[in-house]
């Protein structure tokens, strides 16, 4: 069975007032105890055995939280604001749906997550190509490359993926003004 909704404008703003006050939640907490709560949720949904729609989109979580923890990636202010924000959404279990009710409960934190990742792919597809470039430069490494030049490389390839990822999430932006669409969560 196949289930479509659409999401409207004041569904947006509803979901929007709802990331200001995790916002507000975030300033005053520590980003670990916000990324342990949030791991907690994840393994959570995974005994609550939830519609796989839900499951999917709490799997991608993952890739979230990785951004906030590597220490290479140095994921800029703004954006790891936003992804703090997600992630405490999706950890209060009294959010818009108590996640304590049974095939419902998580419903809201995954449409959270599908918006988020939707308003940050830019910043998910520059994480990934880091990865994959630091991957491909650690071979490299094994061949010859010296630590400084590691170094180095990566700190260019770093900011010219931010930068990158910063120029699309504009551009992007743009063309929804253009298009009179609803802005982003953020």
């Amino acid at each position: 069975m196949r289930i479509t909704f659409e999401i409207s404008d004041s569904d947006i703003r509803h979901f929007k007032k709802a990331m200001r006050r995790a916002r507000s939640a975030v300033r005053c907490a520590d980003e670990e105890d916000i990324i342990h709560a949030c791991e907690d949720m994840l393994r959570d949904v995974r005994r609550a055995n939830v519609p796989a729609y839900v499951q999917e989109r709490m799997d991608r979580l993952h890739a979230l939280i990785d951004m906030l923890r590597d220490e290479e990636w140095l994921l800029p202010a703004q954006e790891r604001s936003q992804v703090l924000s997600a992630l405490a959404y999706c950890a209060d279990p009294e959010d818009l749906i108590p996640d304590h009710i049974p095939g419902l409960g998580f419903l809201d934190d995954a449409i959270i997550v599908e918006l988020v990742l939707k308003d940050m792919k830019h910043v998910i597809e520059a994480f990934a190509d880091f990865c994959d470039y630091r991957a491909t430069l650690s071979s490299r490494l094994r061949s010859g490359l010296d630590r400084f030049t590691r170094k180095r490389r990566l700190t260019d390839r770093r900011k010219s993926l931010h930068l990158r990822m910063r120029r699309r999430r504009q551009k992007d932006m743009e063309a929804r003004e253009q298009a009179s669409q609803p802005s982003p969560l953020f």
